[in-house]
């Protein structure tokens, strides 16, 4: 990892003491779990024995540029490019493969000019960056060697809350340091480390530097690459985040093979769902994803889905929200068929889904918004106007195409429910909208009590939008 660009969302320093808790009186009365017919001590201990020499250190060098400062000898107001200098980072990494294939973090290594890979038996190597994926922060790195101890895949399917894991790397620069906890947790997302998120959630403790290191099973096998902590003060606190190993063996796959993460592709923009959505789309249960808009030609299209239309299952298994949905379909080969069961007015459908590549360009995610409670007209305190040529080259939108948001007052109930200034609203519950007029005529019978659900376009990306009136 950059130094000071550690692994955690929330702090960027380490802590340099730890508490301890006194446990006298536990010993006595609790008894050693079994693994397999072997005692859990004897088992953590053969387990850290066999993976640690499989984890390795990386030091990263970039070159990094101060702000331009100026020389009152150039003329014009020029600046002058002051020189780069060196900064180092430290991390951990995984060897996978005998021939030297390395996966670890691609915050550990982006943009480095200078890898330095040091095994567990102190051995050195130049490291090469293959590729690396931003958007699952996960890179491949190799070294120039062969009969490399190396760690065998898990499948992190198959984790379940409260399995044990050990987590091995070098944190704080403390070299083939291992710790041991539990899986707390399951498919988290919405962390905030990177686009595509199914993180791995474990107490076992993990600290700076351990970015890219191993997060395994009782039995050794690789379960997840460690990335991130959540913690106020930069130490660890019990809360981990490692990349299932499903996704990062996929990931390390597509970047050895073309360089880059090839990934599947819905076609179709969604958002979770909301209490207030849930109601509004009647939906047996707060979870689904709903589709926000269809892109033409593309695989949703094709499947026949629709806008408003609810993915509850995908294949069988039960989809809780959006991330998890794009995730699933991001991890699918190319030109592969599934299934998928949809809600669409409060019927149960389904449909055949033939997975398409997703773009080159960022996938922007769609953001649910929250409802509140007034006592006045839903869209009172709102300002829209007609989506004039001239507005239009303004604010660079499409003409004659919805009613655009220009001001909304401080505290009212369209601000509280996420409405913001330049969102066009394409529909008002379920009704199409192209003009003031229709807007008005739409909006007029509602009762300070009634739903407004407006869909709206916010930079390129349609979301619903309920503002619940009380």
């Amino acid at each position: 990892m950059k130094n000071g660009r550690l692994m955690m969302r929330i702090a960027v320093w380490g802590v340099l003491g730890s508490l301890i808790v006194p446990v006298s009186g536990l010993a006595a009365t609790q008894q050693i779990p079994k693994a397999n017919g072997h005692d859990l001590q004897s088992q953590v201990k053969h387990t850290a024995n066999k993976v640690i020499p499989a984890v390795v250190s990386i030091a990263s060098t970039v070159m990094v540029r101060d702000q331009a400062f100026s020389d009152g000898a150039l003329p014009f107001g020029l600046f002058k490019e002051p020189p780069a200098r060196r900064q180092y980072g430290q991390g951990s990494g995984v060897i996978v493969s005998p021939d030297g294939y390395i996966v670890t973090n691609n915050h550990v290594v982006a943009d480095a000019v200078d890898v330095e890979v040091v095994l567990a038996d102190r051995r050195q190597y130049k490291g090469k960056v293959v590729a690396g994926d931003p958007k699952t922060d996960v890179a491949v790195v190799k070294i120039q060697a062969t009969n490399l101890p190396s760690v065998v895949w898990g499948d992190s399917n198959r984790l379940a809350v409260g399995d044990f894991v050990l987590a091995i790397g070098n944190p704080l620069g403390l070299s083939r340091t291992v710790t041991f906890g539990i899986v707390s947790a399951v498919g988290r997302a919405d962390v905030g480390v990177a686009d595509f998120e199914d993180f791995v959630q474990t107490d076992a403790p993990i600290n700076p530097g351990n970015s890219g290191g191993a997060l395994v099973n009782i039995h050794g096998e690789l379960v997840g690459i460690n990335t991130a902590i959540a913690s106020p003060t930069g130490g660890n606190v019990g809360v981990g985040f490692a990349i299932p190993s499903n996704m990062a063996r996929a990931a390390m796959q597509s970047l050895i093979k073309t360089g880059r993460v090839v990934r599947g592709f819905l076609g179709a923009s969604t958002q979770d769902v909301s209490p207030s959505l849930g109601k509004v789309f009647r939906l047996p249960d707060v979870k689904g994803a709903i589709v926000t808009d269809v892109q033409p030609k593309g695989s949703a299209e094709r499947a026949g889905l629709r806008r408003g239309d609810v993915v509850v299952r995908f294949d069988g298994g039960d989809i809780m929200d959006s991330g998890q949905l794009r995730n699933l379909i991001a991890q699918s080969p190319i030109g592969s068929k599934h299934r998928l069961d949809l809600i669409r007015d409060g019927k149960l459908y389904q449909a055949d889904l033939a997975i398409q590549e997703a773009p080159r360009e960022r996938i922007k995610k769609s953001q649910a918004a929250s409802s509140a409670a007034s006592t006045v007209h839903p869209l009172s305190g709102v300002v829209f106007d007609d989506v004039t040529p001239p507005l239009a080259r303004q604010m660079d939108l499409p003409v004659n195409n919805g009613v655009v948001v220009t001001d909304i007052e401080e505290g009212s109930l369209a601000e509280a429910s996420g409405l913001q200034p330049g969102d066009v609203v394409l529909e008002l519950n379920r009704q199409h909208v192209n003009s003031f007029s229709i807007l008005q005529r739409l909006a007029d019978p509602l009762k300070p009590t009634d739903l407004a659900l407006l869909l709206v376009n916010r930079q390129g990306n349609a979301i619903y939008i309920p503002i619940q009136g009380e």
